[in-house]
């Protein structure tokens, strides 16, 4: 099939950018849309032009970077399906598709549909890891947990951290992501013992680079991995939680 594409172009977070358009003829509807990318890329590389600069790395759905808005929409048409395994075959014959970066201030562009995201690493390197130490590992079935407990937190951990949620919410916020890496640790019992020192510094990392949440729920339905918002309901009860032992918690070390 053919098809038009429209790409966004921008050298970089301070470059003006506009929409290149291409036409591009051959498309196998068993391409992925990365696939039909570096065809593109090729015929720009022969022709002596700049390939489009895009973001991929497992092409499998696992590690997130390839996420960018197609149609208006973060990742295209097909819910719940990362950029990498979405297929042309969702597209027609003669159809337009138009490719953009995540629209958030927390993502600056760094050159055409590439963005950094290392706003994310930020909340993680906040409290996104367990360091206590435990001494030995005990054995995997002496520390019994509830399945529904162990399947929540599965969810939970499902989180590719790609930064649709943040595309897609009007405020550019980042709660469906910080809810989800804090509830696959907050869960389980290793988490425990920094549970409320985690919740509250990766909380208060995250407002200071993504917006609030006002419960539009457009997070989940863009997210890849259908994350669920009832994480944020935990993130901010266990917030308020926190910021009430972390404080008792103070008074009794001085």
């Amino acid at each position: 099939m053919r098809i038009t594409l429209k790409v966004w172009r921008q050298d970089g977070p301070t470059s003006p950018g506009a929409f290149e358009t291409y036409d591009v003829p051959g498309v196998s509807p068993d391409m992925s849309f990365l696939e039909m990318l570096d065809v593109v890329n090729d015929r720009l590389t022969l022709d002596g032009k700049r390939p489009i600069v895009f973001e991929h790395d497992c092409r499998e759905g696992i590690c997130g970077s390839c996420g960018m808005m197609i149609n208006g929409v973060p990742h295209g048409p097909e819910k719940g399906t990362a950029t990498c395994q979405l297929h042309m075959r969702k597209f027609h014959d003669g159809d337009q598709i138009v490719v953009e970066p995540w629209r958030a201030a927390a993502f600056p562009v760094i050159r055409d549909v590439a963005v950094d995201r290392s706003a994310f690493d930020r909340i993680i390197e906040a409290g996104g890891y367990i360091s206590t130490p435990t001494g030995a590992a005990p054995d995997a079935n002496l520390t019994l947990i509830p399945k529904p407990v162990a399947d929540a937190a599965m969810d939970a951990a499902a989180c590719i951290g790609c930064g649709a949620c943040v595309a897609a919410c009007p405020n550019s916020a980042a709660q469906l992501f910080t809810s989800a890496k804090l509830a696959h640790l907050n869960l389980l019992p290793q988490g425990q013992a920094e549970r409320w020192a985690r919740t509250e510094a990766m909380v208060e990392t995250m407002e200071e680079f993504f917006g609030s949440c006002t419960n539009h729920g457009e997070c989940r339905e863009a997210c890849p991995k259908e994350i669920s918002i009832d994480f944020i309901a935990m993130m901010n009860r266990d917030y308020v939680k926190s910021k009430r032992k972390n404080r008792k918690l103070l008074s009794q070390i001085r």
